[in-house]
C-alpha cells in the first residue's frame, strides 16, 4: 500500500504527533509511507518521505490542489489525516482523485454540528480510534456505520523508551516525585494539578516533594503565576517542551494525568513503563478500558480536589502500594501496547478499507 500521513500542527510535539512517528515507523516496514506536514520541527522527526503544504485552513485551495497532485504522483492508496483540519482537506482530495481516507482521531470528541456529522459520514472511508469511548461518543452524537470505526490501541516502542531514559539523569532536589506531561492547556488539567500538588505540600510539609511538568502551552505564563500564588514555585519545576522527556519520567515516583477529555494518553503509558504509580481521571477517556482502580492506579473524579490530594497522599504514605500498582501498571503496558499490535492492526484496517470501497 502507499500511504500519506497528514499532520497540519503549527508547531510543538504532542501526543498525535507521537502517534504518527509510531505508526509511520511501524507501516514503512512493508509499505510505501509518506507525511505531508506544515511544521518542520516535526517532519525532522518522522522518518518518511515529506511534503510540505500550507494547511491554512479548512478549504484552503492550494493545500487541496498540491494534495491532489501529490496524490496522482505518489500514486497514493490511503490518506491519514490526524487533525479535525486536515478532515475536510483530505475527504475533498479523496473525493477528486478516488484514493480512499481514513481519519484518525485520539481524543474523546463528539460530533457537535451538522458539518462535522457529514464529514464523518460522507468522507471517511474507516475512522481509526484509540480507545472504545471515543467510538461510543461519535456514534451516539450521529455517526452512521460504527462499523467503520476500529478501535486500536496505541503502541508504544519500550526499547527506544528505556534506552532514552537512562540519558543522564535530571538533578532534582526532591524525595518524593509527581510529574505531569503534555500541552500546557486548559484541557489537560494541570492547574488542577497545582492545587491538589499544593494541599499535599501542605498536609505532609516533611515529604520534601516536587512536581515536575514537562510541556509548553498556552497557560505556560498562567501556570507558574498558580504556583507563585499557591506558595509552591519553589517546589514545582516547569521544565518546558523536552524532545527527550524520560529520563525526568524515568526519575518520578508518582505520574499524575488528569485531562478533561483523552483517549489513552502515551505520556502516561511511557510513565507506567518507566515505573511509575499512575493517578489519573475516572471518567472523560478510555484508561479505564485497560486500567483497573486499586490495581494499576488510583483513578479519580477529576472535579474532587480532595480526591486528588488524598490519591497522592495515599501513594506516598504507602509506598509498596505505590510499588505494586507501579509493577502492575508496567505489565499491562507491555501486554497491550506493544508497536507490533497497533501495525498489525492498522495493516488490516486499512486493507479492509480498500478492498469493501472498491
Amino acid at each position: 500500500m502507499n500511504l500519506l500521513f497528514l499532520n497540519s500542527a503549527r508547531r510543538g510535539w504532542g501526543g498525535n504527533e507521537k502517534w504518527i512517528s509510531l505508526a509511520v515507523s511501524g507501516m514503512r516496514r512493508r509499505h510505501n509511507v509518506s507525511l505531508a506536514y506544515r511544521d518542520l520541527a516535526i517532519a525532522r522527526r518522522i522518518e518518511a518521505e515529506t511534503h510540505r503544504l500550507p494547511f491554512r485552513h479548512e478549504l484552503d485551495i492550494e493545500t487541496i490542489s498540491r494534495l491532489v497532485a501529490l496524490i496522482r504522483t505518489k500514486d497514493i492508496d490511503i490518506l491519514i489525516p490526524t487533525k479535525q483540519k486536515e478532515y475536510l482537506l483530505a475527504g475533498i482530495a479523496a473525493k477528486l482523485t478516488g484514493c480512499r481516507v481514513v481519519f484518525r482521531l485520539g481524543i474523546v470528541r463528539p460530533l457537535k454540528n451538522p458539518i462535522q456529522t457529514y464529514i464523518f459520514n460522507h468522507l471517511a472511508h474507516g475512522i481509526i480510534v484509540n480507545a472504545e469511548a471515543i467510538k461510543k461518543a461519535l456514534t451516539t452524537s450521529g455517526l452512521k456505520k460504527p462499523g467503520h470505526v476500529k478501535v486500536i490501541y496505541n503502541g508504544i516502542d519500550s526499547a527506544i523508551i528505556h534506552k532514552q531514559s537512562c540519558v543522564e539523569k535530571p538533578r532534582l532536589p526532591f524525595d518524593f516525585i509527581l510529574t505531569g506531561l503534555g500541552e500546557l492547556s486548559p484541557r489537560k488539567g494541570f492547574h488542577l494539578l497545582l492545587h491538589a500538588f499544593a494541599s499535599f505540600a501542605l498536609q505532609y510539609p516533611e515529604s520534601n516533594a516536587g512536581l515536575v511538568i514537562i510541556g509548553e502551552g498556552e497557560m505556560r505564563r498562567e501556570l507558574h503565576q498558580q504556583a507563585r500564588n499557591l506558595g509552591i514555585e519553589k517546589k514545582v519545576v516547569f521544565t518546558g517542551f523536552l524532545e527527550n522527556p524520560y529520563p525526568y519520567l524515568a526519575s518520578g515516583d508518582v505520574f499524575v494525568m488528569l485531562s478533561s477529555s483523552e483517549g489513552i494518553s502515551n505520556a502516561l503509558l511511557e510513565a507506567a513503563l518507566l515505573d511509575n504509580a499512575i493517578v489519573t481521571g475516572s471518567s472523560g477517556g478510555g484508561i479505564t478500558e485497560v486500567f483497573e482502580h486499586n490495581r494499576h492506579g488510583l483513578l479519580v473524579d477529576i472535579d474532587e480536589d480532595d480526591m486528588i490530594t488524598e490519591a497522592i497522599s495515599l501513594l506516598y504514605t504507602t509506598p509498596e502500594l505505590r510499588r505494586s500498582l507501579a509493577k502492575n501498571a508496567k505489565t499491562q503496558v507491555l501486554k497491550t501496547f506493544s508497536l507490533e499490535n497497533m501495525t498489525t492492526s492498522m495493516e488490516t484496517f486499512c486493507t479492509e478499507v480498500l478492498k469493501h470501497s472498491s
